[in-house]
């Protein structure tokens, strides 16, 4: 092995982070939901995952809230919370990170939302264009860095006007947060180049991404079902994400109102036809289960893609909701094989 090859999966090793996502909790019930994303998030941990995602939309539960859950039962585990600017200023999201860290010692990671659901913004009043939501997030995040990094911040932009605002208690520069950008449209990556924040997007086939320019620190969005083997991992798909006809009527009305150019990219990409032996996997997508590609099939044949999408300059991968610890460990085996020798 040369020393070049050897240097290079160092660096790919070194370099690759693994998030989870926390269940949601639309799909659960007050009683049940607390202890599920305990679980989750100690499963998390415990497969190695850096840290957890934790969604926020019109519907679903506040993500500062439930990050103090994964705060106060885990050990290392860092909550990866969705920040919409349409929801709080950046003082409040600066006050919030300052807070969990004075109270737990621990850091925390932000996501920055600029979308999502569109009538979700339409109830709130928010008539803001595709490509200005992303001027906002690039406005929110100088205010918001420049308070956690401990300056005194005067702005007068489009969107914020703030003048000699400081953020007490300053944050220790040991939990300041990773910043994340959800977004693959030019605008979406432009934004985060413009913040120095990892831009997240929802990849194609890997022979796609690999024939296209990508950012140098990008993450993607994918879950993942492998097995020891190709027929296990594809009948629990199967089983998973059944052939649902009221969901793929959804995805089509989301279509019809969906401004975002990722939903609109998997779209296309779902309507080719898909090889025997490719991994990559739409079908949970179209029949609107979840919202983003899986990938699919025995350890090494997922780790080969995976590879690939490292090759191609992705080093953040945030997985779908899992189902079970065992999925979690399953990735994991993956990716060993995807950071070590050529599966």
């Amino acid at each position: 092995m040369s020393r070049a090859y050897t240097a290079a999966q160092t660096e790919m090793s070194e370099r690759t982070a693994i998030f989870s996502t926390a269940p949601q909790s639309r799909q659960s019930s007050p009683e049940r939901y607390p202890e599920q994303v305990i679980e989750v998030a100690r499963w998390s941990e415990a497969a190695g995952c850096e840290g957890m995602l934790i969604y926020t939309d019109n519907g679903l539960l506040d993500p500062w809230l439930l990050s103090t859950l994964v705060l106060e039962h885990t050990s290392t585990l860092r909550p990866l919370i969705a920040v919409q600017p349409a929801y709080m200023h950046p003082y409040s999201a600066a006050k919030m990170v300052s807070t969990l860290a004075y109270l737990h010692g621990r850091r925390v990671d932000l996501n920055l939302v600029a979308g999502g659901f569109r009538g979700d913004l339409i109830a709130l009043g928010d008539e803001t264009a595709h490509d200005d939501r992303y001027e906002r997030v690039v406005e929110f995040t100088r205010v918001l860095k420049g308070l956690l990094d401990g300056e005194t911040v005067s702005l007068s932009g489009r969107f914020y006007n703030v003048s000699k605002l400081r953020l007490v208690p300053e944050l220790p520069s040991s939990l300041s947060p990773q910043l994340f950008v959800s977004g693959s449209s030019p605008a979406g990556l432009r934004a985060a180049e413009l913040t120095g924040a990892t831009a997240v997007g929802y990849p194609g086939r890997a022979e796609e991404e690999l024939s296209r320019p990508s950012l140098r620190t990008s993450g993607l969005r994918v879950g993942i079902i492998a097995r020891a083997s190709s027929q296990e991992a594809w009948a629990l798909a199967h089983q998973r994400f059944p052939d649902d006809r009221k969901g793929q009527l959804a995805h089509a009305l989301a279509m019809k109102s969906s401004d975002s150019h990722w939903h609109q990219r998997l779209s296309e990409l779902g309507a080719g036809e898909r090889a025997e032996d490719d991994p990559y996997w739409l079908w949970p997508f179209e029949n609107y289960a979840t919202f983003c590609p899986y990938l699919v099939g025995e350890h090494r044949r997922v780790a080969r893609e995976l590879r690939r999408y490292m090759q191609a300059g992705h080093r953040t991968f945030i997985l779908d909701i899992p189902a079970c610890e065992e999925d979690l460990l399953h990735v994991r085996t993956a990716f060993e094989l995807a950071r070590s020798e050529q599966p």
